[in-house]
This record gives C-alpha cells, sequence and structure tokens, in this order.
C-alpha cells in the first residue's frame, strides 16, 4: 500500500489550499484514510478522517468549520481542502491508511496502519 500527498505550500494567513492523498494498493473506499498534522515538538494532531463508504467523517475541533474531507474513487485520492488557514495550521501534513470499517473512523494515529511521507504546509502572517 502506498499513499503520495501532494498540494502542500506557503500561502497567507486566510488563504485556502487542497491537499491530495493519492492511494495504491487497496481499494480507496474499504479504507478509513485520516489526516494528520505533525509540529516539531508536538504530537502528531489527526486533523480529519472518512471512514469506509465515505459514511463517517470526522474533523479535530482546531479544524471544523474550515477544512473538508472528500473522497473521488475513480481517482483513488481523498482531499483535504483547507479554507481560513492560520499560521497555526503550519506544518508537515500526512495522510495514512487505516482500519476496514462502516460508520466510524478515528483520529489516533497509532490506528493507522501505512502512512504517506507528508508535504509541508506553511501559512505566513
Amino acid at each position: 500500500v502506498q499513499l503520495v500527498e501532494s498540494g502542500g505550500g506557503l500561502v497567507q494567513t486566510g488563504g485556502s489550499l487542497r491537499l491530495s492523498c493519492v492511494v495504491s494498493g487497496h481499494r480507496l473506499d474499504d479504507h478509513a484514510i485520516g489526516w494528520f498534522r505533525q509540529v516539531p515538538g508536538k504530537e502528531r494532531e489527526g486533523l480529519a478522517c472518512v471512514s469506509s463508504m465515505d459514511s463517517y467523517t470526522y474533523y479535530a475541533d482546531s479544524v471544523k468549520g474550515r477544512f473538508i474531507i472528500s473522497t473521488d474513487n475513480a481517482k483513488d485520492t481523498v482531499s483535504l481542502l483547507m479554507d481560513g488557514l492560520k499560521p497555526e495550521d503550519t506544518g508537515v501534513y500526512t495522510c495514512a491508511s487505516g482500519p476496514r470499517g462502516y460508520g466510524f473512523c478515528s483520529p489516533l494515529a497509532k490506528t493507522y496502519h501505512y502512512w504517506g511521507q507528508g508535504t509541508q504546509v506553511t501559512v505566513s502572517s
């Protein structure tokens, strides 16, 4: 299983970015997919996830109302649309593939099995 992220970059406060995660090696809609953020000196934070068959989505309070996770099964891609970006959103964003399961996905990194390399997002003030 491989996950490849793209779409990171430098953006000003209030700007938007769309991150993409292309998944290969398993059916996209069979597994939970999550997006995580890593900042030096802090624990990896689960930002959003979508469960099998798009049956459930989760958003961390820090991004609720600003970020949207979506899937495109035809392109084997899970996207994270980020609006209203803030300097505290700066970090390395990584997508991960988790367990099969309908109706639930977890924001806990330890429940995910496969990880991408990450893409840097920097929000300038």
